[in-house]
């Protein structure tokens, strides 16, 4: 595993690795390491999980990790597409199922339902129960237009005032899912999902953020380059109290 750079943007600690695979068995680590060290402390920890391929190499590290309670452990996701197919295999729900939920014995799976009648309503739900039970650690990603979790330019909020909502996607995110492979056009992707805010994501104690391949590599410049806006939502990590950045050496030609 060979690391590139290791600094600080702000509060905001970036590590720059050789490769994808060695980035995702990094963050992977430190995540599993995170919530042991919370099992330590606290009787159940909150985890939120994002669901992207960009997130592989980081889960599949985190399922094959040893000495977690999973048992002790409630999950729960950060966005989904509404009006997806319940069975398509780019709901985000079906992926966290492929990759994780299926594999380990959590004490409760908590979902967003892309598919109820009144999505607001299902936005309101999963905020007031993230309100009750506060994330201690978030696994996420950044995408290509800088977004968080669904909180693209046009509607992320650094002070919303629930913890997910229903928004519009940005045709440049919609385009993102037909880059990586998760449908053949974009008229096949959805144009809107329920996500949780930038203040729901920010509340976590901890946030473990995985972005690989050149695609990334302008979200990354944008969110490193100073300028703490919502024009590039991902720009709010560098003042987050324990968060960390792993990026691989094409993320990270800005840096390099």
């Amino acid at each position: 595993m060979t690391m590139l750079k290791d600094y600080y943007t702000g509060r905001l600690h970036i590590m720059v690795f050789d490769t994808r695979e060695a980035m995702g068995r990094k963050a992977g680590e430190q995540a599993a390491r995170r919530i042991r060290d919370l099992l330590g402390d606290k009787e159940v920890v909150n985890v939120i999980f994002a669901a992207a391929p960009s997130q592989n190499e980081t889960l599949k590290t985190l399922v094959n990790a040893d000495g977690i309670d999973w048992t002790r452990v409630n999950a729960y996701h950060m966005d989904e597409y509404v009006g997806l197919d319940p069975g398509h295999p780019a709901g985000f729900c079906n992926y966290l199922k492929r990759m994780v939920f299926d594999l380990l014995p959590f004490r409760s799976i908590n979902l967003i339902n892309g598919n109820t009648d009144n999505p607001d309503a299902e936005a309101l739900r999963y905020s007031r129960l993230l309100e009750k039970n506060p994330a201690d650690i978030c696994l996420l990603g950044v995408g290509e237009n800088g977004h968080l979790a669904f909180n693209d330019p046009p509607v992320a909020d650094f002070r919303d005032p629930v913890m997910a909502k229903v928004v519009k996607l940005e045709e440049k995110c919609r385009e993102q899912q037909v880059h990586d492979g998760c449908f053949k056009e974009l008229c096949q992707v959805p144009t809107h999902a329920v996500t949780v805010t930038i203040p729901g994501l920010m509340a976590a104690g901890s946030m473990v953020c995985s972005v690989p391949a050149a695609t990334k590599a302008e979200a990354v410049r944008n969110m490193l380059d100073g300028q703490v806006s919502e024009r590039c939502p991902a720009s709010i990590l560098t003042t987050h109290r324990d968060a960390v950045l792993y990026l691989d050496r094409e993320s990270a030609n800005y840096v390099l």
